[in-house]
């Protein structure tokens, strides 16, 4: 190109609007200046401080955290939480991502945000359905999420790994190099995904044809297994698994304290009404093309149901929908969702509704979110809305059936996942300029996934002493 046409282009680039809107000028800068605008960022924040972890001075209880939160959540059910939670240490992350985000905040970060899964531990990754019936793999959890630090999400990963790796009986080692593989994994992605397009970030997806070649035998086994098994979970097995037939029509049965078919809510109001009441707030939710199909199903039942470790007390209800025929059921959850446990070291949601909040994120970052995902309100309660079952699989953490070698492999697909969540809601550019290419960071936060398994063992150790002095209750299931 001539010098005379250089500059008449370059003039009309300068007269042409930005059309990104809520992103900052340097995401509008070639890709590698924002790569060298990542790299700049290892003089502020070096990427071996991530090993650091030194408890705070000030450090709050960790009981007294998760006492804190009890006060919003259904006192009944609360005994519960404490005795999943003790089952093991890894038990124990699981439920209080609110005591690690506070650790987190101490932590150095090098100031690029993501939309954060503010709860990134490895058994929040799983198998679920896109909308076209394919299979991918990817988070599943995002009550937490929330516009935060990318490392925040990663150094939980790398702990739990960590933490996971110790529980199944491996050892130090093993447990360090877990944590390095979700990080390696993580970081070589990203870099990846940075020289992607945009629009080939925004369709990419962790689904059989992409994750199963790159596993080794034993461990593409394992997953073929999985996947298998994910095929089975549907509406029919949930029919089969939590109903009984009642003068032929199926009902939720009761299974006290954890599943409980209520008629009226806690605040007297018959259950209808407030049902009623929810249906209509939560339709305005969902695209306009879903709702003639919600409208061909009719509800046959409701039940509150207990779930997960560190939601147990939020309310959680499961609707039972009749389409077509018996054999055409549709099972929603309701579930509860309250302040994100990043928000008091961040900012508070955008949204008046934290319902939305989790939607809106996992919209952002799940890539092939449920067709029927939603939020509403009743009588000042949020919830968000979605299939119960709908070919969801994940792996049960248990001692002796998982090898660690399978399990460090896993680590590795979920830093992938981590990864592509990130890369679609921040600037892969950046974070992969900073990660470099090197495996310091890898070395950094297993340094730093260490010594946080060390803190969740002795957090860990003073929740049991909390349930011996009888400051907290615990409560058998059953």
């Amino acid at each position: 190109m001539a010098a005379k046409e250089k500059s008449h282009a370059a003039a009309h680039r300068a007269k042409l609007p930005s059309v990104a809107l809520s992103r900052s000028r340097v995401a509008l800068l070639p890709l590698a200046e924002r790569l060298a605008a990542g790299k700049a960022l290892r003089a502020k924040v070096p990427r071996k401080s991530h090993g650091d972890y030194t408890p705070a001075p000030d450090r709050r209880d960790p009981v007294a955290i998760l006492e804190e939160q009890a006060k919003t959540r259904l006192p009944e059910l609360v005994p519960i939480r404490y005795t999943r939670m003790l089952a093991s240490p890894f038990a124990f992350l699981r439920g209080s991502a609110a005591v690690m985000a506070g650790d987190l905040a101490t932590t150095p970060t090098t100031g690029l945000t993501v939309q954060a899964c503010g709860d990134a531990h490895v058994s929040n990754f799983g198998a679920f359905a896109s909308a076209e019936r394919n299979l991918i793999f990817g988070l599943n959890d995002f009550d937490e999420t929330l516009p935060g630090p990318w490392e925040w999400d990663l150094k939980r990963l790398a702990a739990s790994a960590a933490v996971a790796v110790r529980f199944l009986g491996g050892d130090d080692e093993e447990a360090e190099g877990a944590a390095r593989a979700a990080v390696e994994s993580y970081r070589k992605w990203m870099r990846r995904y940075a020289k992607m397009g945009h629009l080939d970030v925004w369709y990419s997806r962790l689904d059989e044809r992409s994750v199963l070649p790159t596993l080794s035998p034993k461990a593409r086994r394992r997953a073929e297994k999985l996947t298998a098994r994910a095929r089975g979970r549907t509406h029919m097995q949930v029919l089969e698994k939590i109903t009984d037939l009642v003068d032929d029509q199926h009902r939720i049965h009761e299974s006290r304290p954890l599943i409980v078919r209520e008629t009226k809510t806690r605040s007297g109001r018959p259950m209808a009404e407030a049902l009623a009441l929810f249906i209509r707030n939560y339709l305005a939710s969902i695209p306009d093309e879903r709702r003639p199909l919600l409208a061909r199903y009719r509800i046959a039942d409701v039940a509150r149901k207990v779930v997960g470790v560190g939601s147990v007390g939020t309310r959680c209800w499961v609707l039972y929908l009749v389409g077509n025929h018996d054999e055409d059921p549709l099972f929603l959850q309701l579930k509860e969702a309250q302040p994100s446990v990043l928000e008091p070291y961040t900012a508070p949601s955008v949204y008046a509704n934290q319902g939305q909040r989790v939607v809106v994120g996992q919209r952002l970052i799940q890539g092939a979110p449920d067709i029927f995902l939603g939020w509403g309100e009743q009588y000042g309660v949020h919830f968000y809305v979605r299939q119960l079952r709908d070919m969801k699989g994940s792996t049960d953490l248990v001692p002796g059936e998982i090898e660690i070698d399978n399990f460090t492999e896993r680590c590795g697909g979920t830093g992938w996942a981590l990864a592509l969540a990130h890369a679609k809601s921040g600037d892969p550019a950046m974070i992969a300029g900073y990660v470099g290419k090197s495996e310091a960071l890898d070395e950094a936060i297993g340094k730093f996934a260490m010594a946080y398994a060390e803190q969740t063992e002795r957090d860990y150790d003073l929740l049991g002493k909390a349930a011996r002095s009888r400051r907290i209750r615990v409560a058998s299931e059953r």
